[in-house]
């Protein structure tokens, strides 16, 4: 039985459903990061699976936007599951080869944290960019943002 995590959610009629990080990473490396997510977090599996595919949405399009200096924040969750990615680093350094340009993707927290609307703005582009983006995992946009504002970093 599909789930809503299993929904890809349609942009529009035109250009139909939107990317989904499953067509990106390999199910065995999706089924260990939502393992460590679940081992790390009170998270069931469907939760962990929305956040992490957040993650890659998000990194995706930070790497797809790589030296245009949007200063690009990902939501609290958001950032959980990049940090899982980020974590994995054997994995992270082949997606990094894979879809930036062999160039790594930095990242580079701050202490404070922002309140510019940059949390929001990185969901638009993330939708823009044509992924699946998954409302309330960027609902606490008001009030994040602790990324570096760098071109080339997260």
């Amino acid at each position: 039985m599909a789930t809503a995590a299993d929904t890809p959610v349609a942009t529009d009629p035109v250009t139909g459903p939107a990317r989904s990080p499953r067509d990106v990473v390999s199910a065995e490396l999706r089924e260990k990061q939502v393992g460590l997510l679940m081992r790390d977090y009170p998270y069931d599996s469907v939760m962990a699976t929305r956040v992490l595919g957040q993650g890659y949405a998000y990194l995706l399009t930070a790497m797809s936007l790589r030296g245009q200096g949007l200063g690009l924040a990902p939501s609290k969750l958001v950032d959980i599951g990049a940090h899982t990615i980020i974590l994995d680093t054997v994995a992270y350094a082949e997606l990094c080869d894979k879809y930036n340009g062999g160039h790594f993707l930095h990242h580079v927290p701050k202490v404070e944290m922002k309140s510019d609307g940059s949390v929001i703005e990185t969901a638009r582009l993330v939708a823009r960019a044509g992924w699946e983006v998954d409302p309330p995992l960027w609902e606490d946009a008001g009030d994040c943002g602790p990324c570096h504002p760098g071109n080339d970093s997260h």
